[in-house]
């Protein structure tokens, strides 16, 4: 019973992660998770 507690808990945060990469890509956001607001440094090398 434990183990389905825990999965259910892995699998809503997994899906709230995979929305907000979503909604942020569909924003146009280049740094997912920068504290900048996306005016990360890595976000401005080339690669």
């Amino acid at each position: 019973m434990g183990d389905f507690v825990v999965g259910g808990i892995l699998l809503v945060l997994l899906g709230a992660a995979l929305t907000y990469i979503f909604r942020a890509k569909k924003k146009g956001v280049k740094c997912i998770g920068c504290p900048a607001a996306g005016n990360c440094k890595s976000c401005h090398k080339d690669h």
